[in-house]
């Protein structure tokens, strides 16, 4: 079976949904509890590229206090984006579930059979 990784936050009951569902489904992901463990410019660049956004803001949580301090907008260029989740985490949009060269978006968690099928 492939390797699945889930970028996920306990607190968040998406996140925790998608977890379950998955686990429902016989994947045990690697968890990575992003805010313990942020991803660094390349690992969101390359999760971007994966869930096939048309930009890096589609995966920024905008109402987040740190969207404001990372000083972000909806036109915000990729790269800007990028390092401000980098910097920020909890900007991560959650959860993302990786499989090889694909993802999704746990939003809703639903979105994760696509990968499992």
């Amino acid at each position: 079976m492939a390797q699945y990784t889930i970028y996920h936050n306990p607190r968040c009951s998406k996140s925790r949904q998608t977890l379950s569902l998955l686990q429902e489904h016989g994947v045990e992901p690697e968890v990575i509890k992003y805010l313990d463990t942020p991803p660094d410019a390349d690992t969101v660049r390359d999760l971007v590229g994966k869930l096939g956004l048309a930009r890096a803001h589609d995966l920024v949580r905008a109402k987040e206090a740190e969207y404001r301090e990372a000083g972000l907008s909806p036109d915000a260029d990729d790269e800007t984006v990028i390092q401000a989740i980098a910097r920020y985490p909890k900007l991560l949009e959650r959860p993302v579930v990786v499989k090889g060269g694909r993802a999704v978006l746990g939003r809703p968690p639903e979105n994760v059979l696509d990968l499992i099928g």
